[in-house]
């Protein structure tokens, strides 16, 4: 896989594609994200990983602007989420946790809808739909209905979603949570084909350690609403080895545990959330 890098024009280097500068988000009494300071460079892959309960979702929707931001400053290559919000939805595509695809609508008609949504222009609509649908392999079964697919085919049909605006940011809440080792790795293949292709950058929250390894180029570990530990996979790991002084070779899942199981009993996260994560993953199951 290429590996993302920053890319610059001159002596000008091209903004972050996500900056995060002590962003704050609470529900209630409850802070779910707590001065949270991110930075994900232009044409990386990003993984945000963490428990139930770290803040993750709360953060992406911040990023996206489904939440405003009320204190702190998010920036999406430069455009302030909190004042330019729609300059950030025109540079970005998202897969959320919760299925966004109609099963009353063909795969066609869905991407199309996204394609309306995120206002491709008219005349460049039905191929921008195609382009979608062919880059997760999905032109055969473009016109049958969605819900006849598989739970790996709807995944690949909202990225094609996603895809259809020709984002510089795709961001993925979990994007393969609930599917079979098959399908999940069908899924990144697919992302990893396009954003090699486009070099885009991808921003991904996943529960599956494996995943963050094989495809992130960074990856940060959030907890109880902050950035406990960021860099590459193999420095992570590396480091972990060494604070430990064991010979052995631990996991992005050792460190995990390192990082956030003593707090994992406390930590109540967004109900909603939880159920309907669930409910996507009987869905795809």
């Amino acid at each position: 896989m290429t590996r993302g890098t920053q890319h610059s024009h001159g002596s000008r280097r091209t903004p972050d594609a996500v900056r995060c500068d002590r962003l704050t988000y609470a529900f209630g009494d409850s802070r779910a994200v707590d001065g949270l300071d991110l930075a994900v460079r232009d044409g990386e892959v990003f993984g945000l990983l963490g428990p139930n309960g770290a803040g993750k979702t709360t953060a992406i929707r911040c990023i996206t602007t489904l939440l405003p931001v009320p204190a702190g400053r998010v920036a999406v290559f430069g455009h302030d989420a909190a004042h330019d919000r729609m300059a950030v939805r025109r540079l970005l595509g998202y897969v959320p946790q919760q299925l966004s695809a109609d099963a009353h609508l063909t795969g066609r008609e869905n991407v199309t809808l996204f394609a309306r949504v995120f206002d491709v222009p008219r005349r460049e609509r039905a191929e921008r739909v195609a382009q979608a649908l062919a880059a997760v392999d999905l032109t055969e079964a473009a016109d049958r209905l969605a819900g006849t697919y598989s739970g790996g085919m709807v995944r690949r049909l909202e990225l094609a979603q996603a895809l259809v605006s020709a984002p510089r940011l795709l961001i993925l809440d979990e994007p393969t949570i609930g599917l079979d080792p098959i399908a999940r790795t069908s899924v990144w293949e697919h992302i990893t084909a396009v954003r090699e292709a486009t070099g885009m950058t991808v921003l991904v929250t996943t529960h599956y350690m494996d995943e963050a390894d094989q495809y992130c180029d960074r990856v940060a570990l959030m907890h109880r609403g902050r950035v406990r530990t960021l860099g590459t996979p193999a420095e992570l790991r590396r480091g972990l080895a060494e604070r430990h002084g064991s010979d052995a070779r631990p996991t992005l899942e050792d460190l995990f545990r390192d990082v956030a199981g003593s707090g994992l009993d406390d930590q109540s996260g967004d109900f909603r959330d939880v159920r309907s994560t669930r409910r996507t993953a009987r869905r795809l199951g």
